[in-house]
């Protein structure tokens, strides 16, 4: 693929856009995660052979059923699928061998370059929350999203060191029509953050408005040679592929852009209640929602989905940190990898309602197997409250500063002169302390990660400042970045276009809300 510079509108603008940049607000963003530590593998040879091999059969014998798509159909009969009604069975490594013409990795471009991010490899790119309707902080409690919140968390990704991506439907904006609110979001992504954001899906023409949105941004040219969106394509489980998500992965793979194929698995619902059953529908699903992208477009970026979870046997809730949805989180790593893909799964996943102890213990858990199970886009890395239903604003800057902890994780264990500390190990001797010595003074800054969040004081000075626990801690963080927040810098001509792009479209259908 050919990369080059993002092509800038010609008329005016670029002065002003210029002056403004010099006088912006300078926010870190941490470059994104490069592996220097192994990956938890949990399956072995025997194991991936026998999943691969039924994977196969379900594809060959049962099928998958592509709904509603009569173009889709006649694509796989084309390919040599047997085609009967709406089921679509595959011959045994025909889905396995239409997958080989997608990427092992592929750059994500950002409209701030030094953004961009690469997916795939030993790379681990972290995104926000993804399509809660409702939303809670601390003054309002829970209820149904807004516009207004949806900019907020925007902002709030936009300045997250830790997160490299601003993510798509980080909550879903009710007091916005639903055939309207994707203009909105992705206005917001490409004005309020120069991040990498997503596309919409939820309808193949609102998957074009992106595409045209990201034509106006970046040049058009250049969206058709580079990628500039990530969209997520949910596989209806079990083996059900709708007309929706197959016309918005259409759309995307033919002009491109990166789809993650990811089933949206209940273990015990939606999927057996076996670790190694559930991984055989997953890459059954995965095999064939992979191979169509290819049969839209060869070559088109996709990325290995698997959004896995277990069931409550007795509410029927589904449960999050779970060891079983860690042993299929592993276990799909490693199927991903033996197709040559990059990976996504997990996230800040927990069933708590609130962001409590529980939340902690199974956020906590979640994004542990997400970084040891090699995952390379982790949508939901923070902010995910009450099983997906809720983006918390609380829990965001909790989770975005625990993330930093998995950049330290990831970094390893250095054994290079300056790690072994051998002069400091001399010059402290036994009985001494190493507060002071050369080494400690070089390094101190560097030596440790530290928490942006939490609160390390003494108890005496702890009381003083308010004996404020991690919620109240988060609240006043929430504030304080909403406060400080600064508009990156953007060519006006380019803001302009996309804002009449926008008003256009709007003004062209009447308000819908179903």
């Amino acid at each position: 693929m050919t990369e080059a510079a993002p092509r800038r509108r010609a008329r005016g603008g670029g002065g002003a856009a210029r002056r403004a940049e010099r006088t912006s607000v300078k926010i870190e963003t941490a470059k994104y995660i490069e592996r220097n530590i192994p990956n938890f593998e949990i399956l072995n040879e025997e194991a991936l052979e026998i999943i691969e091999y039924n994977a196969d059969t379900i594809l060959e014998e049962v099928g998958v059923n592509f709904v509603d798509n009569p173009a889709a159909l006649q694509r796989w009969r084309e390919a040599g699928a047997d085609v009967n009604g709406e089921r679509v069975r595959i011959p045994r490594g025909l889905a396995r061998k239409l997958c080989e013409t997608a990427p092992s990795e592929f750059t994500q471009h950002a409209r701030n370059p030094e953004k961009s991010v690469v997916v795939g490899g030993r790379n681990m790119v972290l995104a926000p929350v993804y399509g809660p309707p409702f939303v809670r902080d601390a003054s309002g409690g829970r209820r149904y999203a807004t516009m207004d919140d949806f900019n907020k968390f925007v902002k709030l990704a936009y300045m997250s060191k830790w997160l490299h991506h601003s993510g798509g439907t980080v909550c879903e904006p009710t007091d916005i029509p639903v055939n309207k609110r994707h203009l909105d979001m992705l206005m917001a992504h490409m004005t309020l953050s120069d991040k990498p954001f997503m596309g919409s899906v939820t309808e193949p023409s609102r998957a074009q408005d992106s595409v045209d949105m990201a034509g106006i941004l970046f040049g058009k040219e250049f969206v058709q040679n580079n990628t500039v969106m990530t969209s997520l394509t949910n596989i209806n489980s079990p083996m059900t592929f709708d007309d929706v998500m197959m016309g918005s992965l259409e759309v995307y793979a033919q002009n491109n852009q990166a789809c993650i194929i990811s089933p949206f698995i209940v273990g015990g619902a939606m999927a057996p209640v076996s670790v190694a059953g559930t991984l055989t529908q997953v890459l059954a699903e995965v095999l064939a929602g992979v191979a169509y992208s290819q049969l839209c477009r060869a070559g088109a970026p996709v990325i290995f989905g698997a959004m896995v979870t277990s069931i409550d046997m007795n509410s029927g809730a589904p449960t999050f940190g779970t060891p079983e949805a860690s042993h299929i989180t592993y276990g799909a790593g490693q199927l991903a990898r033996r197709m040559n893909l990059p990976y996504r799964s997990a996230g800040s996943f927990c069933g708590s309602k609130l962001p409590d102890a529980q939340a902690a213990y199974e956020t906590a858990n979640s994004l542990n197997m997400g970084l040891l199970s090699g995952v390379n886009f982790q949508l939901h890395s923070c902010g995910w409250l009450e099983g997906g239903l809720v983006a918390d604003f609380e829990k965001f800057v909790m989770d975005a500063d625990q993330l930093g902890v998995l950049h330290g994780l990831a970094k390893g264990v250095s054994v290079d002169e300056n790690a072994q500390a051998m002069d400091a190990i001399r010059e402290v001797g036994p009985g001494g302390h190493y507060l002071g010595c050369a080494h400690t003074q070089a390094n101190f800054k560097s030596a440790f990660w530290k928490s942006e969040l939490l609160d390390y004081k003494p108890f005496e000075t702890w009381e003083e400042e308010g004996a404020r626990d991690t919620y109240a801690l988060a609240t006043n963080r929430v504030e304080k970045l909403l406060a400080t927040y600064e508009q990156p810098a953007m060519d006006p001509a380019i803001k302009q276009a996309l804002e009449e792009y926008v008003a256009e479209k709007k003004a062209s259908m009447p308000d819908a809300f179903m």
